[in-house]
């Protein structure tokens, strides 16, 4: 961080209430949260910025109707314990705000000028015709930003974005354009303010939801697939010069970025030396929900080579913002064990096709025994088979008793989403949205591969589960 950046930030920090001291806290992966007041915490599509020891997280505040309502911004010293700042931009800062869509806020500072500029993506508010980036810009990180104006980059459409300062202070913006089928990398202005050139293109990929860092002298680009709300295969770029030449997209995470889309990589520096963590949307979009009832997957990547990363599914992460460690706990995965007959929730021979019945079988480990459970809108929760990333789904959204349990791509029908009720004992039943029925294991079987179906709940053993991290 340039010297006058932890000057300045020492000297306003200086007149703001402390915050807690840091130590190593616990982030939970795939929830909502909360900031100091007990509210939501709303920074969804958002971004990073630290200055001095504190961070401060700027992101989507929307409406009930999914419009724009704020760009709200919450500053921490731990990633844990968010304090509410400001709305630092609202309806009010420009009459084109009024009604409109601004997905996307990213803040960077601007050193020569010793001002924050944010970034983002514009929409009228009614459709998504326009396509435009925007720019404001504040004296202070929390403060009110003044909106400059919104236009298309050198002529080109601008919708999913992100801006970046590179170690020698240059600064960048990257978005997705011509309908999301290219992403583009502009240089900006001295002050930031504004895009002088195209410096890379990729043409046709049909990529969004940019993520640029640099690590070790390495670029990084982190991206989603353009699928709506619903999730996709992360695939990431890399190169040893901006401009290029990049490698090939390659994957990673599993086919769904474990039901989330990239938002930013933050780096976490500190002690021992700096760890990388993901942050990203699980947006609340794919199971019909409204935009403030999303939820935040943060991961730590790793890097097995200088020029690869990875990055695996955990419960909850450990982090400790003074040291620069992130340590996961627990898989994440879940398998599912029927009370009366001690064996597992199971896609049949491993299968990854829509429509594999999902059966009872002897306990063996694998993945196709081993469920992600997310939390969603309503206190319900979509159960996802790992070996697929597909959804426990009830065939045809049916009602009737008898109808067959199934995975199956995973969507908004309600016929993918359960209630865990508890039974008492320590075991749970799984109760069908749609139906209110329950998944049951036909005629009590004890049986190899036998089909579960729903039932109206009764209290049987065979629907019961047990729930045990894998």
């Amino acid at each position: 961080m340039p010297r006058i950046l932890t000057l300045l930030a020492t000297l306003v920090l200086g007149l703001l209430p402390a915050l807690p001291a840091t130590a190593a806290v616990t982030v939970p992966v795939g929830a909502q949260f909360t900031d100091t007041s007990g509210n939501l915490l709303h920074a969804h599509g958002g971004g990073v910025l630290k200055v001095g020891s504190s961070y401060y997280w700027f992101g989507e505040n929307r409406n009930a109707d999914g419009t724009f309502r704020y760009v709200s911004a919450y500053r921490s010293t731990d990633l844990r314990t968010w304090e509410f700042r400001n709305h630092v931009l609202t309806q009010s800062s420009a009459a084109e705000l009024q009604v409109a869509n601004i997905e996307r806020p990213k803040v960077v500072y601007n050193a020569a000028t010793g001002r924050f500029v944010m970034w983002m993506h514009k929409e009228n508010g009614r459709d998504y015709g326009e396509a435009r980036a925007a720019v404001a810009v504040s004296s202070t990180v929390d403060g009110a930003y003044t909106y400059l104006r919104s236009f298309r980059p050198l002529g080109h459409m601008s919708r999913d974005i992100t801006a970046f300062v590179d170690t020698d202070g240059a600064g960048y913006m990257i978005s997705a354009a011509n309908e999301n089928y290219d992403l583009h990398v502009y240089r900006l202005s001295a002050d930031f303010t504004d895009v002088t050139t195209l410096v890379r293109m990729w043409a046709g990929d049909h990529r969004e939801a940019p993520a640029l860092f640099k690590r070790g002298g390495v670029y990084f680009l982190l991206t989603s697939a353009a699928t709506g709300w619903q999730p996709n295969q992360a695939q990431y770029a890399t190169a040893t010069s901006i401009t290029g030449p990049w490698t090939a997209w390659q994957n990673v995470g599993d086919p769904l970025t474990y039901g989330s889309q990239p938002a930013f990589v933050l780096p976490v520096q500190g002690t021992t030396g700096t760890s990388y963590l993901y942050l990203g949307d699980r947006w609340a979009g794919a199971w019909g929900g409204p935009v403030n009832d999303s939820r935040y997957v943060w991961l730590p990547l790793q890097f097995p080579t200088s020029t690869t990363m990875t990055l695996t599914y955990a419960r909850q992460l450990t982090i400790d913002t003074a040291a620069g460690t992130i340590t996961p706990t627990g898989t994440g995965y879940d398998r599912l064990t029927v009370r009366h007959s001690g064996k597992c929730a199971d896609v049949r021979n491993g299968s990854t096709a829509n429509l594999a019945p999902v059966i009872q079988y002897d306990c063996n480990g694998g993945t196709n025994q081993q469920w992600r459970i997310q939390s969603i809108s309503g206190g319900h929760v979509q159960i996802i088979a790992r070996n697929s990333a597909k959804c426990l789904d009830v065939n045809g959204n049916s009602t009737a008793d008898g109808a067959a349990l199934q995975q199956y791509s995973c969507g908004t029908g309600t016929n993918q989403q359960w209630t865990l009720q508890d039974a008492g004992g320590g075991y749970v039943r799984l109760v069908a949205r749609h139906s209110g029925k329950c998944a049951d294991l036909p005629s009590s079987s004890t049986a190899n591969d036998v089909q579960f179906k729903q039932y109206p709940c009764n209290g049987g053993t065979n629907q019961q589960f047990t729930r045990s991290e894998q």
